[in-house]
């Protein structure tokens, strides 16, 4: 069985800490690792597991790939879409590219499943469905009448029976529709969740949406190996159709399989979500990083890098992140996508990245910023490279606080270690490495008439960005 696990969601509805750029499956929103990880890790112990597929946005491969090292998982490829098309297209591409008689474990990277003991049992079901050419699908075993999900319904001609044919999907209900969905037994929450032949899923885009599985096609075809990622061909992915699994193949063939699941799963879609499934205080608060409470009651605080302290509240969710602060009743997060189209409107950087922005070497976080001024602390990694590049429009201070640098200015090489500075003039073509064995960290001072990210001209990079021909 081969996992493919989807990772290009962008996860605005837990702004402020999930955003374009760094999204929630990169996050580590329930226990020490990220849900990218999460998802991963959930997978070992199911026989016949091999290394996973991820497909991802483009601007996120670094992060899978430092993600997935960091858990000590070897990928089988990592798929970069250049454009997002939904999820029929995006497991198109894994299914081209494995054995057609591959079956495929199809699963959100974004997702929460407890049980892992049931998990692994349905799994294994599902394996056997798949073998007899089925195309399965987990429905979750409903715990209340949720307005939030789609519902599948299912064919119970025996009762007892561990799997069901589909009889159809269905949208978003409201209260009454739902509770009713509930009542009848028949229905279960649509988890996004799919096991099927590589073949067998290929053949039903063939018949249902051949224009798609041609486009994938192409885009496949033509794909490029990038270092650790495969490139899929940007024209011909662009111009396929967008669509989901569901309304691609799964709402109209008749080989659709459901086999019900009741593993403490969770799409943590919001952060009302969150606190349900988060462990709690005595007054039924869920509370992360440095946070003191007096007379508060059911609210879910989280706390970045700053302090925060409550009195008489209760039913909040509070959210400090290291540029935002996001405050909200419990019962009206789901409104927290006005927040950021307001922000999307305003073109405010907010909306997509943090203050703190990882790069493949590293990361930087920007600590101070003027009208022509910004100083950054800079993390660069063992063995990693900055890009040799220049700037017109600013000036650079380095200051070692940990580590040694070796610095390349114009056509000098030298050295900088800890507490020592270098100064890099506008114009001057430069680089910075760490060849040692422990993290390098340093302030970098920017000065210049303008600061923006964009005023970078490359020269050469190791991780394949764009250079100057």
């Amino acid at each position: 069985m081969k996992p493919v696990v989807l990772s290009g969601g962008s996860g605005t509805r837990l702004w402020p800490l999930s955003r374009g750029a760094y999204p929630k499956q990169f996050l580590p929103l329930t226990s020490d690792n990220t849900m990218l990880q999460e998802t991963l890790l959930r997978l070992r112990g199911i026989s016949g597991m091999s290394a996973p597929l991820v497909i991802c946005n483009e601007a996120h491969r670094f992060m899978v790939a430092e993600q997935l090292r960091e858990i000590d998982t070897k990928p089988h490829a990592i798929m970069l879409e250049p454009v997002g098309r939904n999820t029929a297209p995006a497991v198109a591409l894994a299914a081209l590219a494995v054995d057609p008689d591959e079956i495929l474990l199809i699963l959100p990277a974004d997702h929460v499943i407890d049980n892992i003991a049931v998990f692994h049992s349905v799994v294994e079901q599902a394996i056997c469905e798949a073998e007899k050419d089925h195309l399965v699908t987990f429905g979750i075993v409903p715990s209340g009448p949720e307005t939030g999900y789609g519902y599948i319904q299912a064919k119970k001609e025996e009762s007892e029976a561990t799997s069901h044919k589909v009889n159809c999907f269905v949208e978003k209900p409201d209260l009454a529709t739902a509770t009713e969905y509930l009542d009848s037994g028949d229905y279960y929450w649509n988890s996004g969740m799919f096991v099927f032949k590589a073949s067998r899923y290929l053949d039903e885009l063939e018949r249902f949406n051949p224009q798609m599985l041609a486009a994938c096609k192409t885009a496949y075809i033509n794909a490029k190996e990038d270092a650790d990622f495969t490139r899929v061909d940007r024209a011909a992915f662009e111009a396929c159709q967008a669509d989901s699994i569901d309304y691609a193949v799964m709402e109209k063939t008749d080989s659709a399989v459901v086999i019900p699941l009741d593993a403490d799963w969770n799409d943590v879609g919001s952060w009302a979500a969150l606190w349900e499934i988060a462990e709690k205080d005595s007054n039924g608060n869920a509370l992360k990083g440095d946070v003191l409470t007096h007379d508060t009651k059911n609210s879910y605080i989280h706390s970045d890098q700053k302090l925060i302290a409550t009195i008489g509240v209760s039913d909040l969710v509070i959210i400090e992140s290291d540029d935002a602060i996001m405050v909200a009743p419990r019962d009206r997060v789901q409104e927290v996508k006005e927040i950021v189209a307001q922000l999307k409107a305003k073109k405010r950087s907010e909306c997509d990245v943090h203050r703190k922005v990882y790069r493949p070497w590293g990361y930087y976080d920007s600590i101070d910023n003027g009208e022509r001024h910004q100083a950054k602390r800079i993390f660069v990694k063992p063995g990693a490279k900055l890009s040799l590049q220049m700037h017109h429009h600013r000036a650079e201070h380095w200051i070692v606080v940990k580590g040694t640098a070796q610095v390349t200015r114009g056509d000098e090489q030298f050295f900088v270690s800890e507490n020592e500075s270098t100064y890099i003039p506008i114009g001057t073509i430069h680089s910075l490495e760490n060849r040692g064995a422990i993290p390098l960290e340093m302030i970098e001072v920017q000065s210049g008439s303008y600061l923006g990210e964009d005023d970078i001209v490359r020269f050469e990079d190791r991780y394949g960005r764009v250079v100057k021909r």
